[in-house]
């Protein structure tokens, strides 16, 4: 898979990750990683786990989700 970003560019990067947003591929240059919490159902309520997950986003979904400033 190519990276989105870099395509639109008439590059050929290869991806090294898959937005978990919106599903493009993106390449180091265009991939933020973060971390969140899994939450799992425990029969009346939600447990949160003690180790984060990572989380990679592309560039423009990472900018959507952040608090405008």
């Amino acid at each position: 898979m190519k990276c989105y970003d870099c395509a639109a560019h008439e590059a050929d990067t290869p991806s090294v990750a898959i937005c978990t947003r919106c599903g493009v591929g993106a390449c180091p240059a265009h991939t933020h990683l973060t971390t969140e919490p899994i939450r799992r159902n425990t029969g009346v309520g939600a447990r949160t786990g003690s180790t984060l997950a990572r989380r990679a986003l592309c560039l423009s979904c990472h900018a959507a989700e952040s608090p405008a400033g």
